[in-house]
């Protein structure tokens, strides 16, 4: 494959990889900027965007210490997307942290896979004490308007990606003692169902699983030839594709309404992989 050495592997690339390898040529390899709207209404969609980054921040401000009714004041909008959010994550607060310690906002971390650097950014991790174990959570806050399904959740990338490098790479975050699988859990919470988030234990058993499947994934990936990235045999998955006009795949964007998921940390959160803290190679 023509992409560099240093490369670095994501869940956002490698799911945009599974989806359509295409895709994944145009965007990571080719680098290649495509005026084409994502879904619409487009100023909706880019307003959805707008509001679920500043959310993000809003969260990331409160967990480091910032007093609720300081920023309950930034948490305005033209639209009651933004303020309902932040109505919704104070009243859950107090459930969702109750008896937690925020071990990183906004953190990220990176570990090696097959001469690759596979990195995450992470919007929470916390440490949940209870009378049976201490467990660390990985908090993924969503702001989608339509609630995805746990099945589509749990065949996200993001959902093995996050709780392994937790593992891998969470030594520094967890008092210098390694993360055990047993111990870690995935949950996403969604602003707009706040009485609904979704829960994925993690354990030892797919720890290994994810280990030896990623490491076949990049492997597979660093190995193909220039000319092998087809287009996507599933074509509904063009439909909130902005390269689809380019594919000869439809001009039209598909509906916000209905779409699985939006990708806030992709608009808002650009990762420096630079100044990303990594383990040893």
């Amino acid at each position: 494959m023509t992409q560099p050495t240093d490369f670095q592997f994501s869940q956002g690339n490698l799911q945009d990889y599974l989806d359509c390898r295409r895709r994944f040529q145009l965007r990571y390899l080719e680098r290649l900027a495509w005026p084409a709207f994502e879904a619409e209404p487009a100023g909706m969609n880019e307003q959805r965007l707008l509001n679920g980054a500043a959310f993000h921040r809003l969260v990331q401000q409160h967990l480091l210490g910032m007093p609720a009714e300081r920023l309950s004041g930034l948490a305005g909008g033209t639209t009651d997307d933004l303020p309902r959010w932040w109505r919704n994550y104070l009243e859950s607060a107090p459930s969702l942290f109750a008896q937690s310690e925020t071990l990183g906002v906004e953190v990220s971390l990176a570990a090696p896979v097959e001469g690759f650097r596979l990195v995450a950014k992470y919007d929470a991790i916390l440490r949940i004490r209870s009378e049976s174990a201490t467990r660390l959570a990985v908090i993924d806050w969503k702001t989608s308007q339509k609630r995805p399904s746990r099945n589509w959740l749990a065949e996200r990338l993001q959902t093995r990606v996050y709780p392994y490098l937790l593992v891998e790479a969470g030594t520094a975050l967890n008092g210098g003692q390694p993360v055990q699988p047993d111990l870690v859990e995935m949950v996403y919470w969604f602003a707009g169902f706040p009485r609904e988030p979704e829960r994925f234990a993690y354990n030892t058993e797919q720890y290994h699983q994810d280990k030896v499947y990623l490491a076949g994934l990049v492997t597979e990936i660093a190995g193909l030839p220039e000319g092998d990235f087809p287009l996507t045999p599933h074509v509904e998955r063009c439909e909130y594709c902005n390269y689809r006009s380019l594919c000869e795949r439809g001009v039209q964007a598909g509906p916000l309404d209905s779409m699985q998921d939006v990708a806030v940390e992709e608009f808002e959160f650009a990762l420096d992989f630079d100044q990303v803290a990594e383990i040893e190679f």
